[in-house]
């Protein structure tokens, strides 16, 4: 499963090109919603029920496909599988023949609402009797906008450290040296692991992973790049600065943010000649969801693993993740309210798990856990996990308390706008164009005339 995180810095062009191109048909109001008695919990649908941007492509998918497909009661569903095409998508909406649910990061919600791109789910919820109290709360206050839930959370991501067991050992260190709770035992600790014989960069010593974490970071030193309230941007404050100031510093240390990146991008990533496989990579925090790969495609990686942690030495993690929303103009919202609905039913998510759990015992491995967007479904697929030893345990253990300690950006209109504010503002630092101070001060004024004039268009629209 590839991060919403890495997709989206794929589709930013694209939504970029899309937002301009379709403002007129998409803008202008706020997507109304379609009335309560478009949504029953008893009713059966007919015709086709379009998907866009999901593919049932593994155990997981595939189970809880079958159980949404069975619970629409005649429906035909047609699935448009790979990452969501925003600008086909923002297109289909303008020319009014859009699909009739769409699988999106939870990030990308708040532009989509104010756009008018997706209704509103309150009739859905109420009708479809959606109790919302299963729903990991974070994951909900980001598709929450204008008091109204435009989208229906599906799975979690955090994030954990991960290191290589083998090369700590050499050096001496040990996990609690990366894991963040002392930022001068990573810088010491990068500086032991790192290996560049003739000024080539050959291993990683650690990899701050910018730009995708700042928030991270920041929220250790307890900053929040936005308000609580979704209207301030709060980007060139001391402590983002001092994080952006101290995760570059720890690129600097092995050669600059290029050496790094291009040994990073040779990893074989997905496969059994990963970094840490290959004893390519001290350490790093990640996504919980390359635990699954790593014990999949190479189960003899010496690994170690815990939380990120804090300068306190408390767990924290950057929540994020994905959703089901319906776009304006959907001609069958009510059998997309219940597809989405099934999809993400603790029952639903027990099932897909045993599938996995089946499988994975099929092949002589562990399950390791999978994070969903409801926590009791979470409370429940965390009793089938099955023992894998060490350090898989550990690893499924950290993913575990991460999951009980997560933060997320608030929802805002200008979500693309916001996103792109600070991770240019980042990426120019690590090209070496500007200073952490300088950078973060043109993302402030950059983001907050995006999130004025986004927070002004959206009272307009719902006035």
């Amino acid at each position: 499963m590839r991060s919403p995180l890495v997709r989206w810095s794929v589709l930013s062009l694209s939504l970029a090109l899309a937002l301009t191109s379709c403002a007129k048909g998409t803008g202008g109001a706020a997507a109304p919603a379609p009335s309560a008695g478009q949504f029953n919990p008893g009713a059966s649908y007919q015709g086709t029920l379009s998907v866009m941007g999901f593919g049932a492509t593994d155990e997981i998918g595939k189970t809880r496909v079958d159980l949404a497909k069975q619970s629409l009661k005649g429906a035909d569903v047609k699935l448009i599988e790979g990452d969501l095409d925003i600008q086909q998508f923002l297109s289909a909406v303008a020319a009014g023949d859009p699909p009739d649910l769409i699988y999106a990061n939870r990030d990308q919600i708040g532009t989509f609402a104010s756009r008018g791109a997706i209704i509103p789910l309150t009739q859905c919820v109420q009708g479809e009797r959606i109790d919302t109290s299963m729903y990991n709360k974070n994951a909900l206050g980001q598709v929450t906008f204008g008091n109204e839930v435009y989208a229906i959370p599906e799975f979690n991501q955090v994030q954990i450290t991960m290191a290589n067991a083998d090369l700590l050992k050499a050096a001496g260190l040990t996990v609690a040296d990366v894991n963040g709770s002392n930022w001068d035992k990573i810088t010491a600790a990068t500086k032991k692991l790192v290996k560049a014989p003739g000024g080539k960069l050959q291993v990683i010593g650690f990899d701050s992973k910018l730009p995708e974490f700042l928030p991270l970071w920041a929220k250790s030193l307890g900053a929040d790049l936005l308000s609580a309230d979704g209207r301030t941007a709060q980007l060139n404050s001391p402590e983002v600065v001092k994080a952006l100031q101290f995760a570059v510093s720890i690129y600097d240390a092995q050669g600059g943010f290029a050496k790094v990146k291009a040994v990073r991008d040779s990893a074989d990533f997905f496969g059994k000649g990963n970094q840490y496989a290959e004893n390519a990579l001290g350490a790093m925090p990640m996504e919980q969801w390359y635990v699954n790969v790593l014990n999949d495609v190479s189960p003899k990686a010496p690994m170690a693993f815990d939380t990120f942690r804090t300068p306190e030495g408390k767990p924290l993690a950057y929540s994020s993740g994905s959703s089901w929303a319906i776009p304006k103009g959907a001609k069958n919202p009510g059998a997309a309210c219940r597809f989405a609905k099934t999809m993400t039913l603790v029952e639903s998510w027990k099932a897909a798990a045993q599938a996995r759990v089946d499988k994975r015992k099929a092949e002589g491995k562990p399950f390791t856990g999978v994070l969903t967007g409801n926590v009791k479904a979470d409370e429940e697929i965390r009793k089938m996990l099955t023992p894998g030893g060490e350090p898989w345990d550990s690893g499924v253990k950290a993913v575990y308390e991460a999951n009980d300690n997560t933060f997320s950006l608030p929802a805002n209109p200008a979500d693309k706008e916001f996103k792109d504010a600070w991770q240019g503002a980042v990426n120019r630092v690590l090209n070496g164009q500007d200073e952490p101070q300088a950078a973060l001060d043109k993302a402030q004024k950059d983001a907050q005339a995006a999130l004025d004039k986004a927070w002004a268009d959206w009272t307009k629209r719902t006035n």
